[in-house]
């Protein structure tokens, strides 16, 4: 009788490639980059059909880390290139990875279009709110005042909310973690890649050099309780340092307030239970801000679609097909001018 010894489990280290990594110290990527070895590991994934792909800026130097293929591309087309990679291998595990300057500003018709094709795979957006590689300017979601090489006055641009974003391009999975946040991570990342489709995760990272503290309002640790919200699908939306704050509808409006348990009558059953898959409700906890709101963190959207673009894609030349015949690309470029010069 032969005997079959089961595969060793993966480790984060079977995930770690031989490349020295090149951040500042104290990067928040680092920790990331930790993260999603781990969560790799735990999925069990096999590293020769894990792909990173990745743009310009300091994320983008993610896919040499990984013990996985890698493709580090030119600014903003990162999604482009995983577009194409699905495509060719619907079997690949694909993994972008983008600053919020490159996947915000030239490369946010890219990222618009991989969110609303809902093409299959992960897209992690590292946003610090500046660019770190260039030596500290503002980025698309820089806030407003920002001081930087390239606004020594500061800037005047509104910034951009990127989960706000993504829902608006018609992303079904939106979600949000912190560097720091360890335990949290790789939660939200195994529930990413457990989606079918584009799921979109934005990582608030902090940049040591150029923009120390920006997320501090929410992320330091004796203020945080009362300024973050894990949002879980089917429980109450509670938060704070003694659990005695919830978010409910404003009574009247369309609108999210922040009450107190016990106060002015108010219990357990006034407060809004999270449903991820309600859209409105993604709409306004994304927009949520300090110091009136905490910040909504977790898996914010859900929204699991029947089929996926791969699908789409296998349907619509079979509906061409038996309606005008196979096409003929030699003949198409021996028709003719298409146009007359002069």
């Amino acid at each position: 009788m032969n005997v079959v010894t089961p595969p060793a489990a993966l480790t984060p280290k079977d995930f770690t490639s031989d490349q020295e990594v090149r951040w500042c110290p104290g990067c928040g990527d680092y920790a990331i980059l930790k993260s999603v070895r781990a969560t790799l590991a735990e999925l069990g994934v096999e590293p020769r059909n894990t792909v990173f792909v990745s743009g310009i800026g300091c994320a983008a130097r993610f896919p040499y880390y990984m013990e996985t293929y890698g493709f580090h591309t030119i600014h903003g087309r990162a999604p482009a290139i995983a577009t194409g990679l699905k495509i060719a291998n619907p079997e690949l595990d694909i993994w972008v990875v983008s600053g919020d300057g490159d996947s915000l500003s030239i490369g946010g018709n890219h990222l618009l279009h991989v969110l609303r094709r809902d093409v299959d795979l992960q897209f992690l957006l590292f946003n610090n709110e500046i660019y770190g590689l260039t030596k500290g300017q503002y980025s698309p979601t820089s806030k407003r005042g920002t001081r930087s090489p390239s606004t020594p006055a500061g800037s005047i641009d509104n910034p951009v909310s990127a989960a706000s974003f993504a829902l608006g391009c018609g992303s079904r999975f939106v979600a949000r973690s912190i560097d720091t946040l360890q335990k949290h991570m790789p939660t939200v990342l195994k529930r990413a890649h457990q989606h079918r489709g584009a799921s979109f995760v934005e990582i608030f990272q902090n940049c040591i050099v150029y923009n120390d503290g920006t997320f501090n309002r929410f992320t330091e640790r004796d203020i945080a309780a009362d300024n973050q919200i894990d949002v879980v699908h089917g429980e109450p939306l509670i938060f704070g340092a003694d659990r005695n704050k919830g978010l409910r509808v404003r009574p009247g409006s369309l609108a999210l307030e922040v009450v107190t348990l016990g106060e002015n009558g108010i219990g357990m059953d006034d407060i809004l239970v999270h449903d991820e898959t309600d859209r409105i409700l993604a709409t306004m906890l994304v927009a949520m801000d300090p110091p009136e709101f905490p910040v909504a963190i977790g898996v914010i959207y859900c929204n699991p679609a029947e089929s996926s673009y791969i699908d789409h894609m296998r349907t619509v030349p079979a509906a061409r097909d038996s309606s005008q015949g196979k096409g003929d690309i030699n003949a198409l470029l021996r028709k003719g001018h298409t146009w007359t010069v002069g």
